[in-house]
């Protein structure tokens, strides 16, 4: 069945209930639905924007221990189910936390029948010493929605393999091994353009380095090359890929380059601009590939925001990094450096009407202890005695610059 309504890829910033639920109700089915969903791990680096959004859905999960975890990933997994083509694949990442609790819950909605594999990934990392074997390796459970569904088999360079499988050579250097059949045996010859071997169910993929290009600060990013060969397998060019608890965006920049369509859903403002720019960087902005819903377009869902909702949100819109600090940050919400500005500048952001003054004036101390020479306050409006004492520091040699929401929400701003 062609998804003849969706015209354009999508991310979509909301609760992936509500999304599926409107996805369903478009008639928009996928391909292919791959999903990373928070581990039930209790790590608190999980919440890794910090907006408030994502910290509701932390402790919604962990309000009640393994079995409300569970709950929370079936009622989710229920409307991927629908929204799923009966042709399609579905790829459910987790770890040993949950493992066997959410294998019982996948057998449960898509039937036993149509489990296809169990992935091992196994990376290797520096872990502390402990009384036991170190934990090195992530599940992934594959399933189908049927039997009929889109499989192409990924190769690996034979390496040693290649002794092992063809482990004969002929007069003319040829490599061979043996094949049985009913009982008779048969000589077979490696092709010149034999692909490799076939890959199993284990796959050696790197932890993303410290310095490794694709890198984004994300903790839990997870590698190209394993969303790569996911994709690859399990979808063709053209198909609809969905990816609902999308994160900083690999599957969705995987897709695009691989030339799927696709959909990406994520609870927090943060994480969707943050995919935003990595998109840009593949050149779907400019042409105009995809389109975002969800996220504030006017000054009323902006002052509806939670605080570090709202906080987050300008810090992105300004281009700036975020203070490392979410609370007790010493008046600098967000910053630049010479990486990305001309000079480093503190940011400050008030989500009110008429910031006066003493606003200015406590910048002015935080600015001066950062060793900052130029500052942003954003508000939605400043008084005349803003203004005035941003007159006063500028001739002590502070430069403050007092930028309005509207004119940011409308792109007037110039840093």
């Amino acid at each position: 069945m062609k998804n003849n309504k969706f015209n354009k890829n999508l991310l979509i910033c909301g609760d992936n209930l509500k999304a599926l639920d409107d996805l369903k109700k478009q008639g928009i089915k996928a391909d292919l639905i791959y999903l990373d969903p928070p581990f039930f791990s209790n790590r608190q680096h999980e919440v890794v924007w910090g907006d408030e959004a994502e910290l509701r859905s932390f402790e919604d999960r962990w309000a009640g221990g393994i079995n409300v975890y569970v709950e929370w990933m079936k009622e989710r997994v229920v409307k991927m189910y629908d929204v799923l083509k009966d042709t399609g694949s579905f790829y459910l990442h987790c770890d040993w936390h949950a493992s066997h609790h959410l294998r019982l819950m996948m057998d449960e909605i898509f039937n036993e029948n149509n489990f296809r594999n169990e992935i091992i990934w196994h990376y290797r990392r520096w872990t502390a010493v402990a009384d036991k074997f170190q934990k090195l390796h992530d599940n992934i459970y594959f399933y189908t929605k049927s039997k009929n569904y889109a499989f192409k088999p990924q190769y690996e360079p034979y390496g040693e393999w290649i002794e092992k499988d063809y482990g004969y050579t002929d007069e003319k250097g040829r490599r061979w091994r043996w094949h049985t059949i009913k009982g008779n045996r048969y000589k077979v010859y490696l092709k010149d353009k034999e692909k490799g071997v076939k890959m199993g169910d284990v796959w050696q993929i790197p932890f993303i380095g410290s310095t490794a290009k694709e890198r984004l600060g994300y903790p839990t990013q997870k590698p190209e090359t394993l969303l790569d060969r996911i994709i690859k397998a399990s979808s063709n060019e053209g198909d609809l890929v969905l990816d609902p608890f999308c994160g900083c965006g690999t599957t969705m920049a995987i897709a695009q380059m691989l030339r799927r369509k696709w959909i990406g859903i994520d609870i927090s403002p943060t994480a969707i601009s943050v995919i935003e720019k990595r998109l840009e960087k593949l050149g779907a902005i400019k042409n105009r590939d995809f389109d975002s819903r969800g996220m504030p377009t006017i000054l009323s869902e902006l002052r509806a925001l939670k605080p570090f909702e709202f906080q987050n949100w300008i810090i992105n819109e300004m281009k700036a990094k975020h203070s490392k600090r979410k609370v007790a940050d010493m008046g600098i919400d967000g910053y630049y450096d010479k990486t990305i500005f001309t000079d480093d500048a503190g940011i400050q952001v008030k989500q009110s009407e008429k910031v006066g003054r003493n606003v200015v004036d406590n910048f002015e101390t935080a600015l001066r202890r950062a060793k900052y020479q130029k500052g942003f306050i954003v508000a939605f409006s400043f008084t005349k005695g803003a203004h005035e004492e941003v007159a006063r520091v500028k001739g002590k040699g502070l430069v403050i610059k007092l930028i309005k929401v509207e004119d940011l929400l409308l792109r007037k701003v110039k840093i």
